[in-house]
């Protein structure tokens, strides 16, 4: 059945509309009433809160997978440098697709330069698994607590980010992203991946405790996507709980393609698009070919407003920016 989704994942997917939904008990809920009962009266009241509101949701999540293989081909197609890590997930996902098995995928970094598309990959395949979508920004990282939540004893102590994308959201099995894994920081006292090693073995994520709730989640059937620039920078017991795909840049033919792609990804979401032909201009992609794909979209919406103030209905290489100048810009996707 259709699984609706409103904790911020993209727009679902065919394959998500056809999605195979069932439920799962993500936390017990007589463990949450004794929690609260335990709670002596100058508990943290935000603690309180929260239990209220686990008794109030109760304890089951959708847990879904699609009720086929996705249209990881036309993925293939908008993302041709990730052929390697596509290829892995047909395999993973054949296993469980005509089985009453759930939806089962191996922890994956993905590893490369800047700017190559990996937590844009990461969106999509959360879109064509029809699940939910998780988010942490490890560059910006310096304690565990913001993965595993901080103690309710300390001040403006809460809730942990795989606590809240499990207790706040609509799934059991969302796509959980670690951006930037490999420059999270931190000191000995407080692990800013600590927390990983037991959440990415699942029979050790099964029974997770959120340090501020403290009462277990089961955490395994969670997707994990990282990704990263340098593996040397991340743990070893880190890298051999997932697996590795060094992700290429795409290459010309590649890039044309990736180009082409949100030139009507773009085009086809707006309005004003409808006035602009369905493929862009060949020598239009030819330059955008030359710099990262995150870059080609912030390139290709001032292209579109360029030809807009010029009363041009179509996209010309005089709309971009000069061939430096897209070189030295690193921003967006």
């Amino acid at each position: 059945m259709p699984v609706p989704s409103t904790d911020g994942a993209p727009a679902p997917s065919l394959a998500s509309l056809i999605a195979i939904a069932g439920f799962k008990k993500v936390y017990s809920t007589s463990r949450i009433e004794a929690a609260l009962d335990e709670l002596p009266a100058n508990a943290n009241e935000a603690l309180r809160s929260v239990y209220e509101k686990m008794l109030r949701t109760g304890g089951e999540r959708f847990c879904v997978k699609p009720g086929a293989m996705p249209d990881f081909d036309t993925m293939e197609q908008e993302l041709p440098n990730f052929g390697a890590v596509l290829d892995d997930l047909r395999k993973q996902l054949a296993l469980c697709l005509e089985t009453q098995d759930p939806l089962e995928l191996s922890p994956m970094l993905l590893l490369g330069d800047p700017g190559i598309g990996k937590t844009h990959f990461a969106r999509r395949l959360s879109n064509l698994l029809g699940t939910g979508y998780g988010f942490v920004s490890m560059s910006s990282l310096t304690a565990g607590w913001v993965l595993s939540g901080a103690s309710s004893q300390w001040k403006n102590a809460r809730s942990g980010k795989v606590f809240d994308t499990l207790v706040n959201g609509d799934y059991a099995n969302p796509v959980m992203v670690l951006d930037e894994i490999d420059k999270a920081g931190g000191d000995s006292q407080y692990d800013p991946l600590g927390a990983l090693y037991s959440l990415l073995e699942q029979q050790t994520a099964r029974e997770f405790v959120d340090e501020f709730a403290e009462v277990p989640l089961d955490c395994s059937d969670i997707v994990w996507v990282a990704t990263a620039n340098d593996a040397a920078r991340i743990p070893e017991p880190i890298l051999n709980r997932m697996n590795v795909y060094e992700v290429p840049a795409p290459d010309f033919e590649g890039a044309r393609r990736i180009a082409q792609n949100l030139y009507r990804e773009i085009r086809d979401a707006h309005a004003w698009g409808a006035a602009f032909p369905e493929v862009l201009d060949d020598s239009v992609a030819d330059r955008l070919a030359s710099v990262a794909p995150r870059e080609m979209r912030r390139t290709l919406i001032g292209a579109f407003g360029n030809a807009k103030l010029a009363r041009r209905h179509e996209v010309q290489t005089a709309d971009l920016p000069t061939e430096r100048s897209m070189r030295r810009q690193r921003i967006g996707f």
